[in-house]
């Protein structure tokens, strides 16, 4: 990512200071309104209404994420090309979008060329964010990069207490130390790395949570841009993107030799395809979800992802688990659990 692209994204971030409120106990970037305003006749279902809405888009993103993550290792089992897909991923979503703008479902903002580069800056930070993790994958062991992505809720809230002097209630923070402890414990494992590999595994998590934070503020903030426009704009983007760290790492002139041997048959093709139509539509449920409910929530959500996955790939490919890692998926699952119920409560008090 270039230093001006950094600069772009920095600033944009800056001014929406001015748009959050601090020290409020569950803060959300979306709910600024006066406490006098819920007691408005027709408030409650309103609330109600979008409480509703949240736990259903969280129910889609977290069914779909662990669907396209068990699609996309039987996929590539016979189609060993990561970052053509990831291309295919995003190029399908900006697809899918177009079509659903060209039918009206939603309209372009008119956006300044200030306003055009924090988003060529965020479709940096998306690929660079993948990039990373694939990269700092290679030097660590499974077992210690998944303990190192649990922590992410921590920097998120480090960057949301950093850059908006925003605090949340106490009972947040206790609820996130046994969902980040279970999957430490649900992963437990041979854990080794170097220290460049332990660099750029925090690296890939302090990214990880920025881009989370990010995505919530180009649609909650002073941009406020529906989740289709944001995939619509960012995705040829990081298609690109992805599709040149391919040639560069040689994986490309791979594919094109997989292609000329007649590999990518009709059945592989329809395979891959299918897989990028579920990625439109699990990144479509992950912004909507992520502007509903929050980055932090993402954050929480993404692990107890992992402890599910887990399980099923316990279920579906034998995978041996130990008392400790059946102890710690429990001690997530609770945590996760005590963390909406806060949730849940915080947002029927407002």
């Amino acid at each position: 990512m270039q230093r001006s692209d950094l600069g772009q994204l920095s600033a944009v971030l800056d001014e929406e200071k001015d748009y959050v409120e601090s020290n409020r106990p569950l803060l959300r970037d979306d709910e600024k309104t006066a406490d006098s305003e819920s007691q408005v006749p027709g408030r409650t279902k309103e609330q109600d209404a979008n409480r509703t809405r949240t736990i259903a888009y969280l129910g889609m993103y977290f069914v779909m994420n662990l669907s396209l993550t068990f699609y996309n290792k039987l996929v590539l089992g016979s189609f060993a090309f990561p970052w053509i897909l990831t291309s295919i991923h995003t190029g399908t979503s900006a697809l899918g979008c177009s079509i659903l703008l060209l039918f009206g479902h939603f309209q372009l903002s008119r956006l300044t060329l200030r306003e055009h580069f924090v988003l060529i800056a965020f479709s940096f930070l998306f690929t660079l964010n993948i990039a990373m993790s694939n990269v700092s994958l290679e030097m660590v062991s499974i077992p210690f990069h998944q303990v190192m992505r649990a922590t992410t809720p921590v920097f998120c809230i480090l960057i949301y207490r950093v850059l908006y002097a925003r605090s949340y209630a106490p009972a947040i923070y206790a609820s996130i130390i046994p969902v980040i402890a279970g999957v430490g414990l649900a992963t437990f494992g041979d854990y080794h790395f170097t220290a460049l590999g332990f660099t750029l595994t925090l690296s890939g998590v302090v990214l990880a949570a920025v881009k989370t934070v990010v995505t919530n503020r180009l649609m909650t903030g002073r941009l406020k841009l529906p989740a289709y426009e944001v995939l619509l704009r960012m995705g040829p983007l990081a298609a690109m993107q992805s599709l040149l760290y391919s040639v560069l790492t040689g994986e490309f002139s791979e594919f094109l030799t997989y292609v000329r041997q007649g590999q990518l048959d009709g059945n592989r093709f329809m395979a891959v395809a299918g897989n990028g139509i579920l990625a439109f539509a699990l990144n479509v449920a992950s912004f909507q979800t992520n502007k509903l409910a929050g980055a932090l929530s993402m954050t929480i959500c993404a692990n107890l992802k992992q402890c599910l996955t887990i399980v099923l790939g316990a279920a579906f490919w034998n995978i041996r688990l130990n008392a400790v890692n059946g102890a710690g998926i429990l001690l997530a699952l609770a945590g996760g659990a005590w963390y909406s119920s806060i949730e849940v409560r915080g947002r029927t008090q407002r």
